[in-house]
């Protein structure tokens, strides 16, 4: 009785596993296609330097450009929360006369799946005053959230905000 006992578990346990298997093979890959690679941390986190890069171009539409179309920025130096597109170049083009050098102080990235990752940390930006072209260092916490669509890594989320006093 206990052999008869053990044989069933045995076939009911590798039963299970085969299902478990055929249904898993089955998730995220459509027919035919192969499976996609999460990005790796060290991707996500140098986007970052492409954004630094439009930065330094000057034009404010070359740095929206990687924002999607829906995506929300909160700036560090505006009280206002930008959700479209014009308010996003609107900030960028007074946010650029201080023409801003960006530089991560610390980063964490999270890779949530193959289309979407959070990075966050710490940066500084040296900025210089169009007028009397004094240089100032403004330090600030920041969380961008990327969505992989169209096969281009898009900003979807951005907060940034000056670090507290003290």
């Amino acid at each position: 009785m206990k052999r008869q006992i053990r044989k069933r578990a045995a076939v009911i346990t590798v039963s299970t596993l085969v299902a478990a298997g055929a249904v898993g093979v089955g998730i995220g890959t459509s027919a035919g296609a192969a499976p996609q690679k999460p990005p790796t941390k060290a991707r996500i986190a140098a986007l970052f330097d492409g954004w630094n890069a439009a930065l330094k171009t000057g034009d404010p539409d070359k740095v929206a450009d990687r924002y999607a179309s829906d995506a929300v920025l909160l700036p560090t130096v505006s009280h206002k929360i930008r959700d479209t597109h014009a308010e996003i170049v609107d900030y960028f083009e007074h946010f650029l006369e201080n023409k801003p050098v960006g530089k991560k102080i610390e980063t964490i990235v999270n890779v949530l799946d193959e289309n979407s990752a959070i990075d966050t940390g710490l940066y500084a930006f040296t900025l210089t005053d169009p007028g009397t072209g004094a240089k100032r260092t403004v330090e600030a916490r920041y969380t961008y959230e990327y969505e992989k669509r169209g096969g281009k890594w898009l900003i979807v989320n951005h907060h940034s905000s000056v670090m507290p006093e003290g």
